[in-house]
């Protein structure tokens, strides 16, 4: 497998990594935010289908992957948001196509709905992500992570539907390294740091309020049959709240169907981007 072009640009000062492979129109691909999550670990099986036929860039999320290591306390997710904002703008991806993962697709879903005449990007795609996310065992082992291999295997048993993946030694062991460079485990803990006067206000397990109607752009929801971190058919109900939506259901797949079964959520993405280059091509003749 070929491995994609790993590049640099500095973002307000912060030393942003990303991925970068084909030439074409640019689709923007975002990580999910679990320990040891990053773009070349969620986009491998991803950027070499998309290459073919696209400018693919994947980068790594603040705090993580091989982007600098910080956590705003202040800010929370926000600030990671507008780092991400302003990666699109200094690297020209705002009418990009966006595919995002979990943490990935749910932080850039909920801020474009929330501030639609920001965005315009073309075309969004949501992989296991929006909606609600309810607090079970499976969020907990995540959440709980502690550093060592066992518990590197429990995250990624929360995270398929195939136990081959918790159980192949040589995956767990690059998602371990991936969880304990230097600053990553605390990067991505503080969020759940708390002061004893403020209220605590978890995300997991509490309704989700974002108006999804305001996103306009076409969409398409992406889920796995057997995603143990989300409830049966939330893809249904969040798909209700959309104005231009598909739903793909991937077999035999958990929370990452991209990694679980590329073959066919490749085919998917791919159809789906294709019918947005046929109508941009219907429009222009």
């Amino acid at each position: 497998m070929a491995v994609p072009s790993n590049k640099f640009v500095h973002i307000d000062g912060i030393r942003t990594h990303y991925l970068d492979e084909g030439e074409g129109r640019p689709v923007l691909l975002l990580h999910s935010g679990e320990f040891g999550a990053c773009a070349e670990l969620s986009w491998e099986y991803t950027i070499p289908a998309l290459a073919k036929h696209y400018r693919v860039i994947a980068p790594d999320w603040l705090g993580y992957g091989e982007t600098d290591k910080v956590y705003d306390f202040g800010g929370g997710q926000a600030r990671m948001m507008a780092h991400m904002r302003r990666f699109m703008e200094i690297m020209e991806l705002e009418e990009s196509d966006v595919v995002g993962n979990s943490m990935g697709g749910g932080l850039f879903s909920r801020h474009m709905a929330t501030s639609p005449d920001t965005y315009r990007i073309r075309s969004l795609v949501l992989i296991g992500a929006g909606g609600f996310y309810p607090d079970n065992e499976h969020r907990r082992t995540m959440l709980n992570y502690d550093c060592t291999i066992e518990g590197m295997k429990g995250v990624l048993r929360a995270l398929f539907s195939d136990p081959r993946w918790s159980e192949d030694p040589v995956y767990v062991q690059r998602r371990f390294e991936a969880s304990t460079r230097p600053g990553a485990w605390e990067a991505i803990a503080a969020a759940r740091f708390k002061n004893p006067t403020v209220p605590v206000r978890e995300f997991f397990g509490r309704p989700d309020e974002t108006p999804y109607h305001n996103i306009t752009v076409p969409t398409l929801i992406v889920a796995g049959d057997d995603d143990k971190l989300r409830l049966p058919g939330w893809e249904q109900e969040l798909a209700q709240q959309f104005r231009d939506v598909e739903v793909m259901l991937v077999s035999n797949t958990g929370h990452c169907p991209h990694i679980e079964r590329p073959d066919v959520f490749n085919e998917g993405l791919l159809k789906f981007l294709a019918g947005l280059d046929n109508q941009s091509r219907r429009k222009v003749a």
